[in-house]
């Protein structure tokens, strides 16, 4: 590995954060701190290249659950695989095929009626999806 590998490759929540203003950083935290609680065992995964956050149970966008996108007007939640879910509050957003993502402002915003549903209907749909493999 070269040098700029190797420092990618250690890239951590903390360094990752570092990059944002306060107030993304903690809404982050915050998130981050949800999805750890909605989503027992899961793994974290600091992505090395882009300002993302991965949480799910095995390697790569198969064992993804959903993730932290982060900009410095605020953080996203995104589920991979959204678009196939029930979504019956109307929490996801964006019109890509595959992935969808609640937009996060305030932690209040992690107390919306749903979400916390959401994300156990995304971590059931993957159990499914894999128990059929």
């Amino acid at each position: 590995m070269n040098p700029v590998e190797t420092v990618m490759a250690k890239r951590t929540v903390d360094t990752l954060l570092a990059a944002y203003p306060r107030e993304v950083q903690a809404l982050a935290l915050v998130a981050r701190q949800f999805v750890l609680d909605a989503l027992p065992a899961v793994e974290e995964n600091v992505d090395a290249s882009v300002p993302v956050i991965g949480y799910g149970y095995g390697p790569g966008y198969k064992g993804l659950i959903c993730t932290l996108m982060l900009s410095k007007a605020g953080v996203k939640l995104g589920v991979a695989r959204g678009a196939e879910l029930a979504d019956p509050r109307g929490l996801l957003e964006g019109s890509g095929k595959i992935h969808r993502y609640v937009p996060l402002k305030t932690p209040s915003d992690l107390r919306r009626p749903g979400l916390k549903q959401l994300m156990k209907s995304a971590a059931k749909a993957w159990r499914e999806r894999n128990a059929e493999a």
